[in-house]
């Protein structure tokens, strides 16, 4: 099994964990990108110094290019964290396939947010509702007073979109 694939299956659900936390809380825990980090250079290292220094450059360089969108309020913290480990991770070539799948799945939830701001109903929820029913209510109510995406919704889909779509060898 190639390197990649084994950063991706270890990483995707680690993605998907920090896009619950994140429509939960719009936070991500700090351990989730150390972790993707951690699993990025370990499985670099497999191809090389080489190659793991040139991702940790290009996963530093993602995350000097993004601290000055975040700082306008356009990114959270939490998302140029993840983007960044995922770097660690990818070489180049797949770095830039990741990050083309994510915006393009960001760019989904964006529209998604904007129909939801008209199509979502008000949704009282009782103190019995479901997890689910709850997360829902309250993300609609987000959407109606056009609160902040979770980008790592889009982040995570961006990651999954990359591991279905390697070559099978």
């Amino acid at each position: 099994m190639s390197p990649i694939v084994v950063f991706l299956a270890l990483a995707v659900p680690l993605l998907f964990f920090a896009a619950a936390r994140d429509v939960a809380t719009r936070l991500i825990p700090d351990p989730i990108p150390i972790a993707i980090g951690v699993i990025g250079v370990a499985t670099r290292l497999v191809e090389g110094w080489a190659a793991a220094g040139t991702s940790l450059l290009l996963a530093a360089a993602v995350f000097i290019l993004l601290v000055p969108i975040a700082a306008r309020g356009w990114l959270g913290g939490g998302d140029v964290k993840l983007l960044s480990a995922m770097a660690v991770g990818l070489s180049p070539g797949y770095t830039w396939d990741f990050v083309v799948a994510t915006v393009f799945v960001g760019g989904a939830l964006g529209v998604a947010y904007i129909l939801g701001r008209r199509l979502a109903p008000e949704t009282r929820v009782a103190g019995g509702a479901t997890l689910l029913r709850r997360v829902l209510a309250v993300e609609a109510w987000r959407m109606r007073r056009r609160g902040p995406l979770p980008y790592a919704v889009a982040i995570a889909g961006g990651g999954l979109l990359l591991l279905i779509s390697l070559p099978r060898a």
